[in-house]
């Protein structure tokens, strides 16, 4: 895979198992909208970019040739996603039909404290909600960028507001979730550089210190923010479509990919909801 320089930004030729709307859109980052000829348009590490797919060829546009390591590491464009499906398939006939179903997904490395923060605020949420709060927390606390979009707002930013000063954002019971996890991140106590090297194990429980942050939001900000793929987010529906689609199956017994495994099985079962009707 190479990258080089285009007309307003880079690309990456030779990008295989890639697919924009199942990765962009299957519920692991909240800041990327579909535009109406299947680019995409986000912001990412205060980098705002229009991401398109032509055949093989992945165009960041605004994408700086100097950033050529951080987008191909956010789109895990170096992992080989055909060796890691052929891995998963051989342990079950349906993990092998649920990642033929989206062959497109990756796991996006994602910035650390935004995805933490992304997942305190799914609890109990829906996509399209999750997305409002965070266009609403970027615009409020954020900083704009050249294009007009908005950064993430630090921890040190957050950490000392109340949760009346978080209401536009109409988050609900999440805010002072949000404000506790700044707190400890601004001041040092959780030190997110430092949980992404520990132990699994010590990862999650050094990040369900935080108010409001359990197993799920734990795994979650451990899998897309850390990309420590070994993890795999379990919540009522994953439990659910785990019992009725791979009840041989365990998250250990996925192995190393479980957490790739886990988007199959998630995206699958949100598209096929009449397997698990009564």
């Amino acid at each position: 895979m190479k990258c080089s320089k285009t007309d307003g930004g880079i690309v990456f030729k030779g990008v295989r198992d890639f697919d924009l709307r199942q990765t962009l859109d299957c519920g692991q980052s909240f800041r990327w909208e579909e535009l109406d000829d299947g680019g995409f348009v986000g912001v990412a590490f205060g980098r705002e970019v229009t991401v398109r797919l032509s055949g093989d060829d992945f165009y960041i546009f605004g994408g700086r040739y100097e950033d050529e390591g951080l987008w191909s590491d956010y789109f895990d464009l170096d992992l080989d996603y055909s060796i890691i499906k052929s891995e998963l398939s051989s342990l079950s006939a349906v993990l092998k039909e649920a990642a033929e179903y989206a062959p497109g997904i990756r796991i996006l490395r994602q910035e650390p404290w935004e995805a933490l923060c992304s997942f305190i605020i799914s609890q109990n949420n829906n996509i399209p909600r999750i997305k409002g709060i965070i266009k609403r927390m970027c615009e409020c606390f954020g900083e704009k960028t050249p294009d007009g979009g908005y950064t993430f707002p630090s921890a040190d930013v957050l950490a000392p507001l109340s949760p009346e000063e978080l209401a536009p954002l109409r988050s609900g019971f999440r805010a002072k979730y949000l404000i506790d996890a700044a707190q400890r991140v601004s001041c040092g106590e959780i030190d997110l550089s430092q949980i992404e090297k520990m132990p699994i194990d010590r990862a999650r429980q050094s990040l369900m210190k935080i108010k409001g942050v359990g197993p799920k939001v734990a795994e979650c900000a451990l899998l897309y923010g850390m990309h420590r793929l070994e993890c795999f987010p379990m919540d009522v529906w994953m439990k659910r479509a785990m019992q009725a689609l791979l009840p041989e199956l365990t998250a250990d017994s996925l192995g190393q990919y479980a957490g790739i495994a886990q988007q199959y099985i998630f995206h699958y079962s949100r598209m096929h909801p009449e397997l698990f009707d009564d």
